[in-house]
């Protein structure tokens, strides 16, 4: 017995734990359930709950003026939107009642006003709202709304193929004058291939017959030109101005304040797509939004398996590598906002590769925008958002480098920027935007660039005159450089952009390069004379000229031009040897390249290097020789010229030999040190001592031992005897005979 009950006592333990657990649990579900129940109870008595459900149950006929129901739920609905957004299911419960005119048009542009989504807007309401457009009962202030509004939460639509699937029922309203441009925009962000037909290329062509030349128009038809260029016979213009403008928008300082309240960013920005503000409120503006968007798909997930099924094509969001881009190059799908391109590498370098025109126009048209409102439509935003603004740029630049090229939204921003621009805000972006600029005709370059640059140059610090004058050594190496890569074998024809359309003959390219150099030429000898023949900025117009002085040999471009004597003199009478060293390189080089193109000439007539240039060059290399080695610094033909009375009277001694090698103030240095380590016995130093025939051979070496290897070449491609210097005696110059 005693055993039994001690094997009763274990089990019984366990039943009374089993039975407590049991209790337990169900005592936790009905603490559950209670909490649940409490919570359906808290959400059905939540006012906007019921707001919402007053709206979506309301009949057709409601009468909206003194209903105090009314009025109570859409206050409640209009500060829980300017507050925190509307989730998608009140977007598309308040669309549907605007929309549908149950309590008349009246309070159709409230509630549309109010329309600020918290996340993305569903597709299925917008569609259900234009087709209430066919109705026609909507004023058509109330349609003009709607579309701005469309156009405002574009990018915040969680998918586009249903709009796509109703473009044709879009489109029929072109014919509205009042609805036009807006339709015409909306019409451009969904236009696809499919989408271009011959009776829309002739409606949109009997409209501007109707209308004019209007840019929204022009902005459409060049879309579906790059679609089907054998549809649209139209000429578009190479550089048009913005097409769509920059309508008031209601909703986008609100859908800021809610995205900032939010703690979170919309997957597209809303940045592109909201650019409607007029310029009598564009300075009260206090947000900037320059963000680049994240890369996603134009689908949504629901629908993107099947679509992708269908059509056998791939989101860029989902490639990870080259290797499968290049496995999916041609069937790539483009994401919903261009902007994101810019922040992937993959995407840049399918730009690259396929250079689809349709993707660069929308690209082109998203960065125009973002640009313009950041830099235009604001008071003061952009110092209060610089960082913003200087990471933008920054990625905008890193997108430059990579393709090689710029945008010609970017191109066109900077025309405009630069008249405005105080040569201090995000100089170095700016500069670096700048020297991406692709050639400008001849005919434009000085009021587009060389107006605005002139002024920011003769009013700012060296600094600055630096950083221009290697900007604009950078823009004429990419110049040279699509020209020697885009030249047509017949040497007449050379695309400027790849992706673009516009062409330049050969002289109108020379004439551009030349204008440009000129200008560089003019800015230079001004600059140095204003700055004291700054070290710096002469180093920087030096690099400059070696750029100019192989346009020949290295860029094939039969054009040689010069530097003007306001940059010859102050680089051969500088006081640092580098500076010298480096314009006898330039020299050289020039010799150089006029010895190869005179050949040339010979063999062929179309080519032809002026007289004038030979001239030029012989003139320059006579002066440098007669003060660097013959002694004689002031000579007839020289193009500074002193009284001999008033060199007299400067008390120098043998002023004539000032400049030559031993005591040129750059290189005294040197002949000083040379001097000691012929002659270390001697108390007095003797210059003239080293003009003698072994040590002048010896001090040559010596000199050119230092480095200045442009010195070196200089004088044994243009001096025929290096023994003796000082007399002139026997020293043959080399020149270039025309």
């Amino acid at each position: 017995m005693a055993a039994k009950l001690n094997l009763s006592g274990p089990l019984d333990s366990d039943s009374s734990s089993s039975n407590d657990q049991s209790v337990s649990n169900r005592s936790s579900n009905r603490s559950m359930r209670v909490a649940e129940k409490e919570r359906r109870k808290n959400k059905a008595e939540d006012p906007f709950v019921l707001a919402l459900k007053y709206f979506s149950d309301v009949e057709t006929g409601t009468p909206w003026h003194g209903n105090d129901d009314f009025e109570r739920n859409l206050v409640v609905v209009e500060k829980v939107a300017f507050s925190r957004g509307l989730s998608p299911e009140a977007v598309s419960i308040m669309l549907e009642f605007a929309m549908s005119l149950r309590m008349g048009a009246a309070p159709c542009v409230r509630v549309l006003k109010c329309l600020i989504p918290a996340t993305v807007v569903p597709q299925e309401a917008v569609v259900r709202a234009v087709v209430w457009l066919g109705i026609g009962k909507l004023p058509i202030t109330t349609q003009v709304l709607f579309i701005k509004w469309v156009l405002t939460i574009f990018d915040m639509i969680d998918a586009k193929d249903q709009l796509r699937a109703v473009y044709g029922f879009i489109f029929s309203f072109v014919t509205e004058e009042n609805l036009c441009p807006f339709i015409c925009h909306l019409l451009y962000l969904l236009t696809r291939k499919e989408s271009v037909r011959v009776f829309r290329v002739r409606k949109l062509l009997d409209l501007q017959s109707k209308l004019g030349r209007q840019p929204f128009l022009l902005h459409l038809l060049s879309l579906y030109k790059v679609f089907c260029p054998e549809l649209v016979t139209l000429s578009i213009p190479s550089r048009m101005r913005s097409g769509f403008r920059n309508h008031n928008s209601p909703w986008k300082s609100a859908l800021l304040v809610v995205q900032k309240r939010n703690g979170s960013q919309v997957p597209s920005s809303i940045g592109p797509a909201v650019t409607f503000k007029d310029k009598t409120n564009s300075r009260k503006r206090k947000h900037c939004h320059l963000e680049i968007p994240a890369l996603s798909s134009a689908v949504n997930k629901e629908v993107k398996t099947e679509l992708s099924s269908s059509r056998k094509v791939v989101p860029l969001v989902q490639l990870h590598s080259f290797a499968q881009l290049l496995e999916n190059m041609h069937r790539v799908e483009l994401p919903a906002q261009m902007g994101s391109l810019l922040g992937s590498s993959l995407a840049l370098q399918y730009l690259d590769c396929v250079q689809d025109e349709s993707a660069l126009l929308r690209l082109n048209f998203w960065l125009g925008y973002a640009l313009y409102e950041e830099f235009f439509c604001i008071d003061g935003g952009v110092s209060q958002n610089s960082e913003e603004a200087l990471q933008f740029l920054d990625k905008l630049l890193s997108a430059h480098h990579f393709l090689q090229e710029g945008f010609s939204s970017s191109e066109a921003f900077l025309y405009k920027f630069l008249s405005v621009w105080d040569g201090s805000l995000l100089r170095p972006q700016i500069l670096g935007l700048l020297s991406n600029i692709p050639v400008v005709p001849s005919s434009q370059i000085g009021q587009l660039l060389f107006e605005p640059l002139m002024q920011l140059f003769f009013t700012s610090s060296p600094f600055f005159k630096c950083g221009l004058m290697e900007c604009l050594n950078n823009m004429l190496l990419k110049w040279l450089t699509w020209h020697s890569v885009y030249a047509l074998e017949d040497d007449l024809d050379i695309s400027l952009n790849s992706h673009t359309s516009i062409n330049m003959t050969l002289s109108g390219f020379k004439d551009s390069v030349m204008e440009l150099v000129h200008f560089v030429g003019r800015l230079a000898a001004v600059g140095l004379q204003l700055e004291g023949c700054h070290s710096l900025l002469l180093n920087f117009v030096l690099d400059f000229y070696e750029t100019v002085c192989d346009m020949f040999l290295k860029y094939g471009l039969p054009l040689i031009v010069m530097p003007p004597p306001g940059v010859f003199y102050p680089a051969l009478f500088a006081t640092d040897p580098v500076s010298v060293d480096r314009l006898a390189y330039v020299m050289y080089r020039y010799k150089v390249n006029l010895t190869s193109a005179k050949s040339q000439e010979k063999l062929t007539e179309a080519f032809h290097i002026s007289r004038q240039t030979f001239r030029e060059f012989n003139n320059y290399v006579v002066i440098m020789v007669n003060c660097l080695w013959n002694s004689k610094m002031i000579h007839p033909g020289m193009g500074i010229q002193l009284r001999e009375e008033l060199l007299l009277k400067s008390n120098v001694p043998q002023y004539w030999a000032s400049f030559d090698l031993t005591h040129h103030p750059a290189f005294m240095s040197y002949a000083v040190d040379f001097h000691q380590r012929c002659w270390p016995g001697r108390k007095d130093i003797d210059l003239n001592s080293i003009k003698h025939s072994k040590p002048w051979g010896w001090y040559l070496e010596y000199l050119f031992a230092q480095g200045y290897d442009g010195l070196k070449q200089f004088v044994q491609s243009n001096i025929s005897r290096q023994l003796t210097a000082g007399d002139g005696q026997g020293d043959n110059v080399s020149t270039q005979q025309r």
